[in-house]
């Protein structure tokens, strides 16, 4: 994603830091154009001349988050070679730690043809390098942990839920 970033001009590059700032501190529906201007201390129409719309703002974020997230796999992978456990507990502590971020970039399609070549391919990976290669299985572990940290993210399990073991039993099974 850097490299991205670094092909856009300052401003832009502002802006996107802007849009996660707000993102972060009060979530997805509190990232409009004009909160996002006077976050900034500009006016809305300012910022059509870096981004067509709202959607390309979340595009350059979707992206943050799965460079991020390729990243904190990369780095489990690195330390634990082909542990399904490790790369778990990398992509539940990811999005814990950004569960706007988090939500924004999957709780509706992925825009594939916006984002940078490679980034979703770089971001399974690990989990397919764990899997063996196997997409069924890849896909159904990666069902699971997300299913699993967007309900926790969301407060869905009761307060004395033992989430870690959940997510033991949860990798063990599948694995």
């Amino acid at each position: 994603m850097a490299e991205r970033l670094t092909a856009r001009s300052a401003r832009s590059q502002e802006i996107v830091e802007a849009a996660r700032t707000l993102l972060e501190e009060s979530g997805p529906a509190a990232l409009t154009m004009r909160a996002l201007a006077d976050h900034l201390g500009i006016k809305a129409p300012s910022l059509y001349k870096h981004f067509p719309d709202k959607q390309a703002v979340e595009v350059e974020l979707i992206a943050q988050m799965l460079a991020e997230s390729a990243e904190a796999m990369e780095a489990a992978e690195a330390r634990e070679p082909g542990s399904l456990p490790a790369l778990a507990e990398a992509y539940r502590a990811y999005a814990l730690a950004h569960p706007h971020l988090y939500c924004l970039a999957t709780e509706r399609p992925l825009p594939r043809a916006s984002l940078p070549a490679g980034l979703e391919d770089r971001a399974a990976a690990p989990l397919m390098r764990a899997c063996g290669g196997d997409l069924d299985l890849a896909r159904a572990t990666w069902a699971f942990a997300h299913g699993m940290v967007i309900l926790e993210i969301h407060g869905r399990f009761p307060d004395d839920a033992d989430l870690d073991a959940a997510w033991k039993r949860g990798t063990r099974a599948l694995h």
